[in-house]
């Protein structure tokens, strides 16, 4: 298990990078060919598509993925856990995974995707298959440090933040695809399609966070029974 993992982690990483290059791609293509102005506006076609909790937190669990895969091949060889920065960020990315694919499945699965703009085998890459990567390293991954519980408060500040962006931003940028003069990535971020307008949107980011500090303790309590189930075999040795 030791020596597979981290090409298991470099795997990852490498899938990741071509759902979301194949996804960019045929999006800017979209734009390249539209007729009206606000569908082609390339950069805030662009920045939308980085502007996704599902892109950014998978590009970020590309990056400390791939990290931690060479950690493993150089220093972590002689090593007995994750350093704890790198445990930090692993922790925080596999909850952002997790949840991610959570919230996929329990809310958007049912979301008609325009297969014009959608690449099927991409969008289930990063709101699927990856989630379950992430979930599979969380519980199987060698050498796991306990990390602290305050940690979920650091697992919290990405998510805080990228909903405030969200939310400010959006009444300020045209729909490329309806040229509404609002854009919001997610239908249940949307107070012109959710029920109660911003107090239904709030209760949905509620709900949201609830289960991101949740997944986040969990991933810390896995963490640190396996952490210490490690330590106990090495003292019965």
């Amino acid at each position: 298990m030791d020596a597979l993992w981290p090409f298991v982690r470099i795997g990852t990483t490498g899938l990741v990078l071509a759902a979301v290059a194949a996804q960019l791609s045929r999006t800017i293509q979209r734009a390249l060919a539209a007729e009206t102005a606000y569908a082609g506006d390339i950069p805030t076609v662009i920045t939308n598509f980085l502007s996704y909790f599902t892109i950014q937190s998978n590009l970020a669990a590309a990056v400390v993925l791939a990290i931690a895969a060479i950690w493993a091949w150089t220093k972590g060889r002689d090593a007995d856990a994750e350093p704890r920065g790198l445990a930090i960020a692993l922790a925080c990315v596999s909850t952002y995974m997790i949840v991610t694919g959570i919230v996929y499945n329990t809310l958007l699965r049912g979301v008609a995707l325009d297969q014009g703009v959608t690449v099927p085998w991409s969008n289930e890459v990063l709101h699927v298959v990856v989630p379950v990567i992430l979930l599979l390293d969380v519980l199987f991954a060698p050498r796991r440090r306990a990390l602290g519980w305050a940690t979920v408060g650091i697992v919290a500040i990405y998510p805080i933040v990228w909903a405030v962006y969200t939310l400010l931003r959006a009444p300020f940028i045209v729909a490329p695809a309806t040229g509404t003069s609002y854009w919001y990535p997610y239908p249940f971020l949307d107070p012109n399609l959710v029920p109660g307008g911003y107090l239904g949107v709030a209760a949905y980011i509620a709900g949201i966070a609830v289960a991101i500090v949740g997944v986040g303790l969990l991933v810390i309590w896995i963490g640190r029974v396996r952490a210490s189930r490690r330590e106990a075999r090495t003292a019965a040795v």
